[in-house]
């Protein structure tokens, strides 16, 4: 699934769209990817508006339109977002392409995991603003993520960090890399950390997003892998992927199994268990 950075790094492409109008709409209307609306009321919604701006917010993009209309788009497991040619012939998994004078923005997704949404009005929909404060915002407080780990207290740290409702944009690499740089074994339950321990997975938290968007969001519309840049090896990320891998800390062997019923990868000489 997208994480935070990736989110952002898809929405970038988008971006080129903005101050354009949208001269026509491509869909396929047997699409699973339209969640609210039928797709020919969204292409007929769309067809004229400009588009103004964008915005991510969790794993969530959302695309403001002139006219009150609102596009959000959920990426899925195999969902991107592209910028083609304006005269592009959209291809088997291209459900959506709006068109511009200068460009097609296309949505892409051969799974169909992903989701279109529609909404009209002067007001952002209340789904997107019902997610939870973004971590680098000043809302995600020590107290915040203190509070939530004592209502989830019976859960592994691991499967805490990737419920949304409290950590948005934080996907399976980024709890691994957060419990790491923090010294916390995965499967510690979330009420055995104490004060000090939660201080230090609230500091890392913000640290590894701001790291993510930095590293992970792409550059010139590439992501890192494609222009040969990754994160420092100081990071898990560069090491957690692969069986034999090494901890950049201790220079031991990581060890990778499923906690909190995702695969973990993490480092025993260094998260040791309570």
């Amino acid at each position: 699934m997208p994480e935070l950075a990736e989110v952002e790094f898809y929405r970038r492409r988008w971006s080129a769209g903005h101050g354009a109008k949208i001269v026509a709409v491509h869909v396929h209307e047997r699409a699973k990817v339209y969640r609210n609306r039928e797709a020919v009321h969204i292409a007929k919604a769309l067809t004229g508006a400009k588009l103004l701006d964008s915005g991510t917010a969790a794993k969530q993009m959302l695309f403001r339109f002139s006219g009150g209309v609102w596009l959000g788009v959920h990426l899925g497991m195999s969902g991107e977002l592209r910028v083609e040619p304006a005269d592009y012939p959209p291809g088997k998994h291209d459900h959506l392409v709006l068109r511009q004078a200068k460009r097609s923005l296309v949505f892409s997704d051969p799974r169909m995991f992903g989701a279109v949404l529609l909404h009209e009005g002067k007001n952002p929909p209340d789904w997107w603003t019902k997610i939870a404060p973004a971590i680098l915002s000043p809302a995600f407080t020590v107290k915040w993520v203190a509070d939530f780990l004592a209502r989830r207290g019976r859960a592994p740290i691991k499967a805490v960090l990737l419920m949304q409702e409290r950590f948005p944009g934080v996907g399976n690499w980024m709890a691994d890399e957060i419990l790491w740089r923090a010294a916390l074994h995965p499967a510690r339950l979330a009420s055995s950390l104490t004060p000090k321990e939660i201080k230090t997975l609230h500091r890392e938290c913000r640290f590894v997003c701001r790291g993510a968007l930095k590293y992970n969001a792409g550059v010139g519309g590439k992501m890192p892998s494609e222009l040969n840049q990754f994160m420092p090896d100081s990071w898990l990320f560069n090491h957690r992927w692969e069986d034999g891998r090494r901890c950049p800390r201790t220079g031991a062997l990581l060890r990778r199994d499923e906690i909190g019923g995702r695969t973990t990868c993490w480092s025993p000489a260094h998260q040791k268990p309570r």
